[in-house]
């Protein structure tokens, strides 16, 4: 995901945990809800849902709140009716922009989304407009400096990945959605420490954003958008070098 991947480890490293907290928990127990309800409330049996709860469970969510948002996507508890939707846009320099958004008022979330799209420089689009800049990737991101490479390499073509690239100071290993679990699995066996595994939008092509004005406009936006509360995810193929973005991180008031 290039510069985009190296911004999230950035604000990952450097991120007010506490203060994020409840915002994650509620970020994290959304996603548990809607992947119930697509796929059902066995997270065996269904990936996302998996995926949800193991990125919950990372995040230390109690155990009772996780069971708590799979029944309520089953019907075994109240609460309001959620929906996931995709908006699709453009930042400054052309760069494309694709989020993930669960919401129980659409109208609302469009008009506040607008809204930050055109306060930092961006414009919210058409649907379809971006999507096909975006292909869905299993994305593990394992810990590491350089010389876990060649075993890492190797592991890798074992399991069937489709690529090994270094992005900062970790490792990301792309595979194919349905591998992600298997992969993360198979390289927690060889004794690799797995930060995450999730299945992500992955950019085909990235921008190169350098300037510095646009950079800063450019990562408040992607800052703004990640703090609304209705957003879930936030993809981007802006490639800005490492040195623009560090000293970055916080940036949205």
């Amino acid at each position: 995901m290039a510069g985009h991947s190296r911004w999230a480890n950035i604000k990952r490293r450097k991120a007010k945990v506490d203060a994020e907290r409840g915002k994650i928990f509620t970020r994290l127990s959304r996603e548990i809800i809607v992947a119930a309800r697509l796929g059902g409330g066995d997270p065996e049996a269904n990936p996302r849902l998996r995926a949800a709860v193991q990125r919950a469970r990372e995040a230390n969510i109690p155990m009772e709140n996780i069971q708590r948002a799979i029944q309520r996507a089953t019907g075994e508890a109240g609460g309001a009716a959620l929906e996931e939707l995709v908006y699709e846009g453009y930042g400054p320099e052309g760069v494309a922009i694709l989020l993930k958004v669960v919401t129980d008022n659409r109208n609302r979330t469009a008009a506040e989304v607008r809204h930050i799209f055109h306060k930092y420089g961006g414009s919210l689009g058409e649907a379809g407009c971006v999507a096909w800049l975006f292909e869905p990737r299993g994305l593990v991101v394992v810990e590491g400096g350089e010389e876990i490479e060649e075993r890492l390499l190797l592991a890798a073509v074992e399991a069937g990945a489709e690529d090994v690239r270094r992005e900062g100071g970790q490792w990301e290993v792309i595979t194919v959605p349905e591998d992600t679990f298997r992969v993360r699995d198979h390289l927690a066996a060889e004794g690799f420490v797995v930060q995450s595994a999730q299945v992500a939008m992955v950019p085909k092509s990235t921008v190169p954003v350098a300037d510095r004005a646009a950079v800063e406009k450019l990562l408040r936006l992607v800052d703004a958008l990640e703090d609304h509360d209705d957003v879930q995810e936030v993809y981007a193929n802006f490639d800005i070098p490492v040195e623009l973005l560090e000293g970055h991180e916080g940036l949205c008031p």
